[in-house]
This record gives C-alpha cells, structure tokens and sequence, in this order.
C-alpha cells in the first residue's frame, strides 16, 4: 500500500521525433521465500533483508567500497519496518 519505487536511468528526451524505450519490473518479496528462511529460524525482517542483498550484491560489488557501504547502509534505512 505505502510502497515507493524510482528507476534510473531517468530519460528526458528533447527531441519529439526520436523513439525511445525504458523498462523496469517491481515485485514483492516471494512468499515462499520468505517461508523458507523463516523455517530455518531467520526472523521475518532479516530474511526480507538477505533477499534483497541478494539482489543488489552483483551492483554494489562493482561499485567503489565507500559508495557500496552507503548503498548497503541506504538500503537497510530503507527497509526498517517493512517485511515482505
């Protein structure tokens, strides 16, 4: 319900005849994803959590480490009090 999303790249076309495309795809954390790892004794919060570190990993590795610790810690704010 009180959910927020932005995609980058934000395109901003000058040109009126020009055609240009941009996609992205938003999901909610998969239930039984969540049930997994909360049978193996995870709390709900934390399994949310490593889903989507899971997710961004592959990003942050190629990011500098200062710029990855603050993604990671911009994240983490993000998502406290929200599971699933």
């Amino acid at each position: 319900e009180a959910s927020k999303t932005d995609t980058y790249p934000y395109m901003e076309i000058a040109s009126e005849t020009a055609s240009v495309g941009h996609e992205a795809t938003v999901s909610r954390l998969a239930d039984d994803q969540i049930f997994y790892l909360t049978t193996r004794g995870i709390p709900e919060d934390e399994a949310a959590a490593l889903i989507v570190r899971g997710f961004i990993e592959p990003v942050a590795k190629e990011l500098p480490l200062e710029f990855a610790v603050e993604l990671n810690r911009l994240i983490e704010l993000e998502m406290e009090g929200s599971v699933g």
